[in-house]
């Protein structure tokens, strides 16, 4: 069953907040899903389908649609790490389709800055792979630094070139007044910030933030109810990339994604005119470009300079909030905030220094767990309404 025009997104809510040490968990959800409904111009008793992810307390669905005082017949608590909130629009759509729920809300919620999950932390406990891996000294950022000098190895990438990213980032950032990190930085400055884990410097890494997100996600029919322009959900794609034995570290999950998304919405990537990508660190970028299509594999350092990643007018705009480089990395987890600038831009709602021209076809991309083991890889088309 294809999804393509099956579903909308009517309404997004990016927390403002990026230290919130007085707030807790359950009622940033609370705070997100509000401002997501009231975007799209709804109210909790509208709602019939709740869907979260590992960051949701106690019985994640269970006890959140009660503490949103929900009434719901569909629920999902799928878990793909980052990528979990692309995952729920797809499985949002298919429910719609399925007959299962006609409004779908969408939650993130998390304080790492301020005692909550760290990085590559869950509510869910460790994982069954944690006593193994973490007896050598795995870890999130020398997880991502080994991907870098790989490929740095194999195709002659530099740190130049990654920091090409962090410059884009920053240079969108300075125009959202939310952003953590509003100040614009040089390709030199990232390169002589201290190094984290060779060859990845400090600049090259996500900003960790308190904060959260929400979506709303509708039947075709209930978006033409309402006074809102929503977004068309066009296609979509999910991967699971394992460790099991030898792994390559030079791609991630999104070569198997990416198409299968640009199938289900008949298009390729020259159509896209802006793209929310996963930006956990600058290689993540980097790589997922390549595998996306928009350049040949080993081709993403060269692809990315000259400003080519910068709005309104580079070769392929990306991350115009600031990304998580720069803006908001909600409880570790970013995929959110892809999906929401996504929409911003195909509504036209950017910051009018970073809106693209006539963006009409966006892709949001997530990447969950590690490019060094293992990956969740979530794609979305969206488009624009008629």
């Amino acid at each position: 069953m294809s999804i393509r025009n099956a579903a909308h997104i009517a309404g997004v809510f990016e927390h403002p907040g990026r230290h919130l040490p007085d707030h807790t968990v359950p009622g940033i959800h609370f705070e997100v899903a509000a401002g997501a409904l009231a975007d799209a111009g709804m109210t909790f008793a509208d709602v019939d389908g709740y869907f979260c992810a590992g960051d949701a307390p106690g019985f994640g669905g269970l006890s959140m649609a009660e503490h949103l005082g929900l009434t719901c017949r569909h629920i999902d608590s799928t878990e793909t790490g980052g990528s979990s909130y692309l995952v729920h629009v797809q499985h949002a759509a298919e429910a719609i389709a399925a007959g299962h729920c006609s409004v779908a809300l969408i939650t993130l919620a998390g304080k790492p800055r301020t005692g909550g999950a760290q990085p590559g932390g869950s509510a869910r406990g460790a994982s069954p792979e944690s006593s193994f891996e973490g007896l050598f000294g795995l870890n999130v950022v020398n997880g991502y630094a080994m991907a870098a000098r790989r490929h740095m190895h194999e195709f002659g990438t530099t740190s130049e070139q990654l920091a090409e990213i962090k410059v884009a980032a920053s240079t969108h950032a300075q125009h959202n007044p939310n952003a953590y990190l509003p100040n614009v930085v040089t390709v030199e400055d990232v390169v002589n910030s201290p190094l984290v884990a060779d060859p990845l410097h400090r600049l090259d890494a996500c900003v960790i933030t308190d904060g959260g997100g929400a979506l709303v996600v509708v039947s075709p029919e209930i978006a033409a109810s309402l006074d809102r322009h929503t977004v068309p959900v066009l296609g979509s794609g999910l991967a699971i990339k394992t460790a099991g034995g030898r792994i390559d570290l030079t791609h991630t999950g999104a070569v198997w994604s990416g198409p299968a998304a640009f199938s289900e919405a008949g298009i390729t990537p020259a159509d896209i005119k802006y793209v929310s990508i996963y930006d956990s660190f600058t290689i993540t970028v980097l790589q997922t470009i390549e595998d996306l299509g928009f350049c040949e594999k080993g081709d993403g350092g060269r692809f990315v300079m000259e400003g080519a990643l910068q709005a309104p007018h580079g070769r392929l705009p990306f991350n115009t909030d600031g990304g998580g480089l720069c803006n908001n990395h909600p409880a570790n987890r970013g995929g959110m905030t892809k999906v929401v600038e996504a929409v911003r831009q195909l509504r036209g709602e950017a910051n009018p220094a970073v809106q693209v021209p006539d963006c009409s076809i966006a892709l949001a991309h997530g990447t969950g767990g590690s490019l060094a083991t293992r990956m969740g890889s979530a794609t979305l088309i969206l488009g624009r309404e008629s």
